[in-house]
C-alpha cells in the first residue's frame, strides 16, 4: 500500500481485475523428412515457399518432403517447422538410378571426391562438382553496403556465369561464417581452414579456378537405401538431444505433425510396414505426450480400399484421438520433372486444416474443402467403400464432378465416441493452451473468495466470445458452458496443499456428418389450414 504523508492529490493506477483470455494459435504445422541441403535435426521455422527452398532446397525426385510443405502453402498454411533427418537428394537420385557422374551436395561434402584445394588467404577452397559451362572458379569481392571488415562476398563461377554467391565473414562463431554458410548452402564447393582460427583473417579479392573433382565411384544400392532413408530410430529421435520427433517437444506452437517421407522409404524397401508402424506409432505417441498437437497419418501407397481397411484394422490398429488418416494418396504437378506424380496427402491436409481454422474456426470440421493443387487421385473411392472406411476412422479423399477434389471426412482414430470427430479433439487442444496461457497470472495469488470470484469472471468471458462465434451448443450461454470454482471445488484440504481447482464443462458443436431429408407424400389439400 502506498504512504501519504502529505497533504496533496494523488493519482495512482490501479488493475481492473480484468484478465481477458486470448485465443491461441492452431494453424502451425511440423514436417519431418527428407531435404537435400539445410541444418539437421532442428525445428526450422518457415513462413512461405520461398523460405523453404532457402533453407532446404527444391524439389527432389524420390523424396516427398518439399512436395508436401508446398502443398501446406497452397491449401492456406502460414507457418510450418521443419525437421530435416539423414539421407541427401544425391542419394534418393542415385536410387532412382538418375545418379550423376560426380557426387553433389551434402553426399559429396561426407565423402569429398580427390581434388586439388585451392588457397584464398587463410581458407582452402576445393570444388565438389564440375562445371556444366566450363571449369568453376571462386571470386573473392567486396560486400553490398557497410559493414565490419572481415565481410566479403564469395562468388562461384561456372565458366562465365555467377552460379552460387554467399555474403558472408571470416569471423568464426558467427550465422555468416564462411565455412559455415558454404557448408550448408553450397552443392559446388566446399570452404576448410586452411590456418589455426586465431589467424583467420579477410582474403584479398582474387579469382582463382579450381580443379576439377574426379568422377565419384557408383554407390551400391544396399549402401545407397541406408543412407537416404533413416530408420525409425533417426525419425523417433531423443528428446535430450532434441533430434526427429524429440526436437519438436520444445516448440510449443505446433498443433499438427507429419511425416511424408516415411512412405518414400516404405516404397524405395528401405522399411517394411513393421518399421513404418513403428514410426507412426511415435508420432502419436508424441503428440499425445505434448497434448496439444494431432499426427497426420499417411496411408501405405497402391492399396485399394479392401486393402486399406485391412491395413487400418490389423497392420496398423492404432486407437487415438491425436492421430487423423487419410487416404488415398493424391496426384499433384511436379515442377521438378514436368509432369503428375502421387504424394501423400497429409501436406495439402494439414494445409486445408490451417485453412479451416482461419476461415470459420477450429471448432469447424476441416471436411467437405477443396483439395488445391490436386489434379487427380490414385483411386476413386465410391461411396459404398467409404461406407466401409468411414467407421473405422478413415477420412476419405473423393472427387466430385463439377465440385473439385473434396475432403470428405472428418474423424480421429479414437475408438471413444466422445472423441470421434476431430474438430472436437482440436478444439479441446485449443480452449486447453488458451486457458493455461491465459491464467498464469493466477499463480501464487491468494487462495480465497475473490481470486475464485475473478477465475470465474475471466474464463465465463472467454467462453461467452466463443460461444457467441459458434463454437458451443446452446441457446444460451448457460446452456453451452458451466465454470465452477468456489468452496465445493476447494475444500480446506484442498487449499491447504496450495491448490485452487477450476471445474469447467462446455458443450461443443458436433459435425452434421450425415444429413437427412424425410420426404413425404399427402393429399393436396389436406395440409391446408382450417379457419
Amino acid at each position: 500500500m502506498p504512504s501519504y504523508l502529505s497533504p496533496g492529490v494523488y493519482v495512482e493506477e490501479v488493475a481492473s481485475g480484468s484478465r481477458p483470455i486470448e485465443g491461441v494459435g492452431t494453424s502451425v504445422a511440423a514436417f519431418v523428412g527428407l531435404a537435400p541441403t539445410g541444418p539437421l535435426d532442428e525445428p526450422t521455422l518457415v513462413t512461405n515457399w520461398s523460405q523453404y527452398v532457402a533453407s532446404f532446397g527444391e524439389f527432389t525426385d524420390g523424396y516427398y518432403l518439399a512436395h508436401s510443405v508446398y502443398g501446406f502453402f497452397q491449401n492456406g498454411g502460414s507457418a510450418a517447422y521443419v525437421v530435416r533427418v539423414g539421407g541427401s537428394a544425391d542419394d534418393a537420385a542415385a536410387a532412382a538410378g538418375t545418379a550423376p557422374a560426380a557426387v553433389t551436395g551434402s553426399a559429396a561434402k561426407a565423402a569429398l571426391p580427390a581434388a586439388e584445394p585451392k588457397q584464398i588467404g587463410t581458407f582452402s577452397v576445393t570444388a565438389i562438382a564440375s562445371g556444366s559451362n566450363g571449369s568453376l572458379s571462386v571470386e573473392v569481392a567486396d560486400p553490398e553496403g557497410e559493414g565490419p571488415a572481415e565481410r566479403f562476398k564469395l562468388i562461384v563461377k561456372d565458366g562465365d556465369k555467377a552460379v552460387e554467391s554467399f555474403d558472408v565473414t571470416a569471423k568464426k562463431g558467427g550465422r555468416n561464417y564462411v565455412v559455415t554458410q558454404v557448408k550448408e548452402r553450397s552443392k559446388l564447393i566446399t570452404v576448410t581452414e586452411a590456418a589455426p582460427a586465431a589467424q583467420l583473417v579477410r582474403p584479398d579479392n582474387q579469382t582463382v579456378a579450381l580443379a576439377a573433382p574426379a568422377p565419384a565411384p557408383a554407390v551400391p544400392d544396399k549402401a545407397v537405401e541406408n543412407g537416404s532413408h533413416p530408420g525409425p530410430a533417426q525419425y523417433l529421435g531423443d528428446s535430450a538431444d532434441r533430434t526427429g520427433f524429440g526436437g519438436l517437444e520444445a516448440v510449443d506452437e505446433i498443433s499438427m505433425v507429419a511425416v511424408p517421407d516415411l512412405m518414400a522409404a516404405y516404397q524405395r524397401g528401405a522399411i517394411d510396414l513393421e518399421a513404418v508402424k513403428a514410426v507412426q506409432l511415435g508420432l502419436i505417441a508424441h503428440c499425445e505426450l505434448m497434448g496439444d498437437r494431432v499426427a497426420v497419418i499417411d496411408p501405405p501407397p497402391g492399396l485399394n480400399a479392401r486393402q486399406i481397411r485391412v491395413w487400418r484394422q490389423e497392420t496398423a490398429g492404432y486407437d487415438s484421438k491425436y492421430a487423423a488418416l487419410y487416404y488415398p494418396w493424391i496426384k499433384t504437378f511436379d515442377p521438378a520433372s514436368g509432369s503428375s506424380r502421387l504424394i501423400p496427402p497429409s501436406g495439402h491436409v494439414a494445409g486445408i486444416w490451417a485453412r479451416n481454422d482461419s476461415e470459420r474456426g477450429v471448432h469447424k470440421a476441416p471436411a467437405n474443402e477443396v483439395v488445391r493443387g490436386a489434379v487427380d487421385l490414385e483411386i476413386q473411392i465410391t461411396r459404398g467403400e467409404q461406407d466401409l472406411l468411414n467407421p473405422i476412422g478413415v477420412n476419405c479423399i473423393r472427387a466430385f464432378p463439377g465440385r473439385g477434389i473434396r475432403v470428405w471426412g472428418a474423424r480421429t482414430l479414437s475408438s471413444d465416441p466422445a472423441w470421434r470427430y476431430l474438430n472436437i479433439r482440436r478444439y479441446f487442444n485449443y480452449l486447453e493452451e488458451s486457458i493455461l496461457i491465459g491464467t498464469q497470472w493466477v499463480v501464487f495469488e491468494p487462495n480465497d473468495h475473490a481470486l475464485w470470484a475473478r477465475i470465474r469472471r475471466n474464463i465465463s468471458a472467454f467462453l461467452v466470445n466463443e460461444w457467441r462465434s459458434g463454437a458451443l451448443f446452446g441457446q444460451r450461454p448457460e446452456e453451452a458452458f458451466y465454470v465452477k470454482c468456489d468452496e465445493e471445488t476447494n475444500p480446506p484440504e484442498s487449499v491447504d496443499v496450495g491448490r485452487v481447482v477450476c471445474e469447467i464443462g462446455i458443450a461443443p458443436v458436433k459435425p452434421a456428418e450425415f444429413v437427412i431429408f424425410r420426404l413425404a407424400q399427402f393429399s393436396s389439400g389436406s395440409g391446408e389450414l382450417e379457419e
